[in-house]
């Protein structure tokens, strides 16, 4: 599997259009962290954001969780700011849930993951990061930063 095919533009722009809840997997009300601000465009760009992280904070906002099982309605997109270590535990975490997309963000890399995510039916996309994707391939909506 090659790096290029981790995020193929098609299921880019998809996941960017078609979606509304984001569940950002290690968001927390640290501001100096990379989820911090890529889950503030995802609101700014008509996403519900949910953080996901073990202290359940509350951030931008809107309630955290402790877990992916914890949230009590449906999540269209997992979006993974944990190491690469953990991520493929995450990935399996969002089949379970019934998530529609799972997105690791730049420098998550399990090509495990990524292909059980694949082949569970869901869309994929690696080592990629929203707030980049968003002003290339996003909807029509101009990106705010």
């Amino acid at each position: 599997m090659s790096a290029e095919s981790w995020g193929e533009e098609a299921v880019i722009r998809k996941v960017l259009a078609d979606t509304e809840t984001w569940a950002v997997v290690g968001l927390s009300n640290n501001s100096a962290r990379a989820a911090y601000g890529v889950a503030r465009l995802l609101q700014r760009q008509g996403k519900r954001i949910v953080p996901v992280h073990p202290a359940a904070e509350t951030v931008h906002g809107e309630q955290g969780y402790a877990s992916l099982a914890e949230i009590p309605f449906p999540v269209d997109v997992v979006d993974v700011f944990v190491r690469s270590d953990l991520a493929g535990d995450v990935a399996d975490q969002a089949v379970e849930i019934g998530a529609r997309a799972v997105w690791f963000q730049l420098d998550v890399v399990d090509e495990d993951a990524f292909a059980r995510v694949r082949d569970a039916g869901l869309d994929v996309v690696m080592d990629r990061c929203p707030a980049i994707e968003w002003p290339r391939l996003g909807p029509a909506v101009p990106a705010q930063g």
